[in-house]
């Protein structure tokens, strides 16, 4: 196993998404992954897997993260990247369209909802079968706050209650069906100021944790947000294992 200057393992993480230029998270990652690294000394190996592919076995992996970029070329392997991350105890980050369909998956998989969809890959689904749905207001270039719940692993990472947050995106959770979700374990841990969900994690989990907000966004890319520093942290904690 490689190791970093500082003694710890280096961790490979799988990107799992359709790059595109056009992703400006996509473009972050570089320099995110060079901050992690320099400042804090928590090295990764990064894997760009196409969401075509994502379906093969990502058990070598260290970290998953679900990057924005919907609609994906294969709703299917992204569903099976963050399937395979649920089950096999793989750090887990989801952010815009890996936020909402690590609730889809969790949906079909967990809470057997086999029908459960998301609108923008399924037109005219109907709402009872819909657990991502269009927003009324679009999100795109939005910036706003998160209340973040007390003792929640995203209030620890954090060091706050509340974060500010950029998004990107038109789509949101259904709320017809959030009552099951928190009823099969997920925990909802972040709202906005409406009270609408923002942050999703699983507690019994070593590391899974969903965002609809793209911190990778957050100030100039100079310097990981707390919650990609804490995916880092528990990739490299996989990695010791490993």
């Amino acid at each position: 196993m490689n190791h970093t200057a500082h003694g710890a393992p280096v961790a490979r993480i799988a990107l799992v998404g359709d790059r595109s230029e056009a992703v400006r998270s996509h473009a972050r990652i570089p320099a995110l992954l060079d901050a992690l690294r320099v400042r804090d000394g928590l090295d990764m190996d990064a894997y760009w897997i196409p969401s075509v592919d994502a379906a093969e076995d990502l058990t070598g992996f260290d970290a998953i993260w679900v990057l924005p970029g919907s609609p994906y070329r294969s709703e299917a392997g992204i569903l099976a990247a963050i399937r395979r991350a649920r089950e096999s105890g793989i750090p887990f980050l989801g952010t815009c369209g890996g936020f909402q369909h690590a609730l889809l998956e969790f949906a079909r998989n967990v809470c057997g909802l086999p029908g459960a969809g998301h609108a923008e890959n399924t037109p005219g689904l109907a709402d009872e079968d819909a657990v991502v749905v269009p927003l009324a207001c679009s999100l795109v270039g939005h910036e706003g706050t998160v209340d973040v719940t007390p003792g929640s692993r995203a209030a620890r990472l954090l060091g706050t209650e509340r974060t500010p947050a950029r998004y990107h995106c038109n789509y949101a959770p259904n709320p017809r069906h959030l009552d099951l979700l928190r009823a099969h374990g997920l925990a909802f841990t972040g709202t906005d100021d409406s009270g609408d969900v923002r942050i999703a994690e699983l507690p019994d989990h070593p590391f899974f944790l969903a965002t609809l907000f793209q911190p990778e966004l957050d100030g100039d890319g100079t310097r990981a947000h707390p919650l990609i520093t804490g995916l880092a942290t528990a990739a490299v904690d996989h990695a010791r294992t490993r």
